[in-house]
């Protein structure tokens, strides 16, 4: 397809802007993890409604995603991404002033909904904005490293909010972030015309999906504290699988559908969703293990063992901005995407050998080196395939499917990975406990903690690896600097297309 329009003058400012609301929608999936204790004590949260205040968000999150990346296609990338800043402001407010546990269930559900509206909104921008390819190379090279560490900078954002100041501003510093955005969003952010689709909305398709990916999502969550064989557990299961299926029957036969199967049957976008979702089942345990460890075992405060996550950031911007964007324009993406999983799993097996004495320089730090590097030399040509090739109109519900597949396995590797280490800890307090005393003696415990930490983290090793294959297996596109293709057009080899966002 011939280019039609001069790219954006500002296209790279507005870059900075989308980054920064990205940044925030991914941060506060862990931010608030950090500032849970301090206001589970502040407002009187009981135990049981403690996993609300993660779960509020993640249900509303998860289960709206792709409803926001349709509205983002229909009612313009632009439109959407304002709103969903502005109502995530507003949520986080609510949140940060919250005098109940109610009030504060209630913002992070609302938060969820937001950012369910600005994270596709946010990807897509960045696919129609930039379509030059080595333009294309860097701006998702710094797109895929914000993507990759900020799970990490809440990590030590919300330590030292929550250190310095109070858990309420763990909230309220979204709203810096969002008024910011905004105002560079009105001011810089343009967004192509002809992108816009104009289909009415598959109304049954939003029930049914939004439905269904809040059952599996919740299922996940019922399966880390009731058990993988509790009722309840399989229960949500079944209704997520009859939901979901009913979902596809329904979009292989509407007019406008809400997600058309072209968007995940291509081969290469398929693969990128699957091989992704399971990197960050194996990452998102990654991070809770360690910050139990850190402050449990190590004894670090919340803002050291944020800190300590600091070489992992490091890793991740050097390998999505430096390796991925040099080489994207010169190998296949699955040379990037299979090494750079491969490269994280042996990091990852490294943090495996974790003992109740290790030492940080030794064990620590080469670790998170290595899965900082892979990870992000992984997600820079992900994120970026991910939207190629898509048509204008399908560039937003496209980029949910990122943030689709990312939210399900972050919910899965948080109940798979904990409860994994949880019945290792188990075990292994069986075979070693010789009288009642030694449950009271610190190292006893520390070491039944680490041991579930280290098996846990073997898994998460295990998955990376299977993640390596299938993106080298699923992802055969070619290198991504030629000329444009869309799905649906005709004249691409069918063995060879190269998937780029059209225009």
């Amino acid at each position: 397809m011939p280019e039609t329009h001069q790219p954006d003058p500002k296209r790279w400012t507005a870059l900075i802007f989308i980054a920064l609301a990205q940044l925030m929608v991914v941060l506060d999936a862990t931010v608030v993890n950090i500032a849970l204790p301090s206001a589970q004590a502040d407002l009187g949260i009981s135990d049981g409604n403690k996993q609300w205040v993660i779960t509020a968000y993640t249900l509303a999150f998860g289960g709206l995603l792709l409803f926001g990346g349709r509205l983002a296609d229909l009612w313009g990338r632009k439109n959407t991404f304002i709103v969903g800043l502005l109502g995530f402001a507003a949520a986080s407010a609510i949140g940060g002033a919250a005098v109940n546990t109610a009030m504060l269930l209630g913002a992070r559900a609302l938060q969820g909904v937001f950012g369910a509206l600005l994270a596709p909104a946010a990807l897509s921008l960045v696919a129609v904005t930039f379509t030059d390819a080595k333009e294309r190379a860097k701006a998702f090279g710094i797109y895929g490293a914000i993507a990759g560490a900020g799970a990490a900078v809440g990590l030590i954002l919300g330590g030292v909010l929550t250190q310095l100041l109070n858990w309420r501003w763990a909230l309220f510093v979204n709203i810096i972030f969002a008024v910011v955005a905004v105002i560079g969003a009105v001011m810089v952010i343009r967004e192509p015309a002809e992108g816009r689709n104009r289909n009415r909305l598959d109304t049954p398709g939003v029930l049914l999906v939004s439905a269904g990916l809040v059952a599996l999502v919740y299922g996940f969550t019922r399966a880390d504290s009731d058990g993988w064989t509790a009722p309840i557990t399989l229960g949500l299961f079944a209704a997520s699988a009859v939901l979901l299926a009913a979902f596809v029957f329904v979009e292989s036969r509407v007019a406008a559908p809400l997600l058309p199967l072209r968007v995940v049957t291509n081969r290469n976008r398929g693969g990128v969703y699957l091989s992704l979702g399971l990197a960050i089942i194996g990452m998102f345990g990654l991070f809770l293990f360690l910050t139990y460890y850190l402050q449990l075992v190590m004894g670090y405060s919340a803002i050291k063992s944020g800190l300590a996550f600091l070489p992992m950031i490091g890793g991740m911007i050097v390998g999505s901005t430096q390796i991925g964007t040099r080489l994207m324009l010169r190998v296949r993406p699955r040379l990037l995407m299979a090494p750079g999983f491969l490269l994280a799993a042996i990091g990852m097996a490294i943090l495996a050998q974790i003992k109740v004495d290790s030492s940080y320089p030794t064990v620590l730090l080469p670790g998170l080196i290595l899965m900082g590097l892979g990870m992000g030399t992984a997600f820079m040509p992900a994120m970026s395939l991910a939207t190629h090739g898509v048509r204008p109109e399908d560039a937003g519900v496209a980029s949910a499917m990122v943030n689709t597949s990312q939210q399900v396995g972050g919910s899965i590797g948080t109940a798979l990975l904990n409860t994994l280490a949880t019945s290792a800890s188990a075990t292994w307090v069986s075979s070693h406990l010789t009288s009642k005393a030694d449950l009271k003696n610190r190292v006893f415990v520390n070491t039944s903690m680490v041991h579930g930490y280290s098996v846990a983290i073997y898994w998460a090793t295990a998955i990376l690896l299977l993640s390596s294959v299938l993106a080298f297996v699923l992802v055969d596109a070619g290198v991504q600097s030629g000329p444009e293709r869309v799905d649906g057009d005709k004249s691409v080899d069918e063995d060879f297309a190269v998937p780029v966002i059209a225009h």
